[in-house]
């Protein structure tokens, strides 16, 4: 990678960022953006500020002080439920689907909060419609065989593809995910770094996470944090070779 493919156009800004929770503070005085059609990951060790960052981006947190822009405009303070109509769309690290009813069923009901929330006569074709739709992101996501099977049923990497297939059920052109791989198995793992790099193919991917190996060999763009500090920004190579990150973050002895 070359650090011209981190020069596309920006989607969305952090500027001027703190966060504080009564006397402490998690961000200080973030400024980072994110380019367009990139994978950009935001990395840091446990305490770093990254999740809180996320928070902010995704509208979870006001910050304190500090404005979020999305493709040129203001964002900050707009509800979270306005974030799916931009084409905003997250997952959050603690799973969060409807465990008594079908995979198909869930994304059946996302696809259809974003596209008849003003309309209680819904035709039955429109239904139709709606699952094919739904069974289109299951396939996307790796859940083909499993559109009948209860959501509580479906092993925990199998749950997280779910909440990712809700997340795409707005279409979005940017995709927020929060530590993806948290709790899973080496297998499942792995899955799902690969589903992430195709979803990155089509859109821009924003992905937290604290297991730097895992992102190194499918990023674009990294962004470290460190003590809710901004501490670097770049290519793998940029970060492999920045002195500041193997000191704070990597160990003088990583590759």
């Amino acid at each position: 990678m070359t650090a011209g493919e981190t020069t596309a156009p920006e989607i969305l800004r952090a500027e001027n960022v703190t966060i504080m929770f009564g006397g402490f503070t998690a961000l200080s005085n973030i400024n980072v953006s994110f380019p367009e059609g990139r994978l950009t990951a935001i990395i840091g060790p446990n305490g770093a500020g990254k999740s809180t960052l996320f928070n902010v981006l995704s509208g979870a947190f006001p910050p304190s002080t500090g404005e979020i822009f999305f493709k040129g405009k203001e964002i900050t303070g707009v509800p979270q439920h306005a974030f799916a109509r931009m084409g905003i769309a997250k997952s959050f690290q603690i799973t969060n689907i409807f465990p008594k009813i079908t995979a198909l069923e869930n994304v059946r009901i996302a696809i259809q909060a974003m596209t008849c929330r003003f309309n209680i006569w819904t035709p039955r074709s429109k239904f139709k419609e709606m699952e094919d739709e739904a069974a289109t992101l299951l396939e996307m996501v790796g859940l083909h065989q499993h559109h009948h099977r209860l959501a509580s049923n479906l092993a925990h990497g199998e749950q997280r593809a779910l909440e990712i297939a809700l997340a795409l059920a707005c279409n979005p052109c940017l995709l927020l995910l929060d530590e993806p791989t948290a709790g899973m198995s080496p297998e499942e793992t792995s899955t799902m770094m690969d589903l992430i790099t195709d979803l990155a193919s089509t859109r821009t991917v924003i992905l937290v996470e604290h297991k730097m190996k895992l992102v190194m060999g499918i990023s674009n763009h990294l962004i470290v944090l460190h003590h809710g500090e901004f501490l670097a920004e770049g290519t793998p190579d940029d970060i492999r070779s920045n002195d500041e990150v193997k000191r704070v973050y990597l160990g003088q002895g990583a590759h």
